[in-house]
């Protein structure tokens, strides 16, 4: 009886999935997963140890407490060290081959967040198509990280969702699609957190600047960032803040 085989394409589908399930719901009942194993012609239990599998390699679970089966990981291996420290590939290769298998291509998947740039050519729109689609799934990953809440205040409308950078894409190439750089906030906090209105602490708790502080007895600061002083981060899923990421945003962006 012949065996069949994972293919490079079906590992490197896989590990785009791992990334952007939380550790509970990688099981085979998952939509997602089964959705995934329809695709690559595999059942649903196979995928779902295949993510387990890579849960075993990954060394945040490990910190964590949380094993994965590490019983047949050695091919996974493989393609844990080879991606995880160059996401950026990892992410728009992954995409690029379900696109494939979804029987049509990257930019035609991505069309609604691509429209804008479709005159561009050459190098500059390769180049273009790669950062957006890229932004997209790291957006996908830092959501499901926080259950499609915002870290504080729990709305849940995807709409209203961002999945902000504690240090910007502009300053630091190599951390820019790891999710432990990514908060999900609503449209109003990113936009604080961006510009330096508010930041966290090491307890995770939110903290004001000056600035904001100084609009104490506005209507607007008592509705809207009153309920959020000093209340902690929602737990993430599976990808904890990285606290030195946040002491950067404290000291560089932070009462700016």
């Amino acid at each position: 009886m012949a065996v069949n085989l994972w293919t490079r394409n079906e590992m490197i589908l896989v590990l785009n999935l791992y990334l952007k399930l939380p550790f509970g719901k990688m099981d085979s009942r998952n939509p997602e997963v089964v959705k995934l194993a329809q695709i690559i012609g595999r059942t649903p239990n196979a995928v779902a140890l295949r993510l387990v599998n890579y849960a075993s390699q990954d060394p945040l679970l490990k910190q964590r407490g949380i094993v994965g089966m590490s019983h047949g990981g050695n091919k996974c291996r493989e393609y844990w060290d080879e991606f995880i420290h160059d996401r950026e590939r990892l992410l728009f290769e992954s995409e690029t081959i379900l696109a494939q298998y979804e029987g049509t291509n990257v930019e035609q998947k991505y069309d609604r967040i691509l429209k804008d740039i479709s005159s561009t050519v050459g190098d500059s729109k390769i180049g273009q198509v790669k950062i957006r689609v890229n932004q997209n799934v790291f957006r996908q990953i830092v959501l499901a990280n926080y259950d499609g809440k915002c870290a504080s205040t729990g709305i849940d409308i995807p709409e209203l969702l961002v999945a902000s950078h504690i240090i910007p894409w502009s300053e630091n190439k190599n951390e820019r699609l790891n999710p432990r750089n990514g908060i999900c906030l609503s449209s109003l906090y990113d936009k604080a957190f961006d510009q330096g209105f508010v930041s966290f602490n090491d307890e995770n708790k939110v903290i004001f600047s000056a600035r904001l502080q100084a609009n104490m007895g506005k209507d607007y600061y008592e509705n809207f960032f009153i309920p959020i002083k000093e209340k902690s981060l929602a737990t993430t899923r599976k990808y904890d803040i990285n606290p030195a990421f946040l002491e950067w945003h404290r000291n560089c962006v932070f009462n700016k």
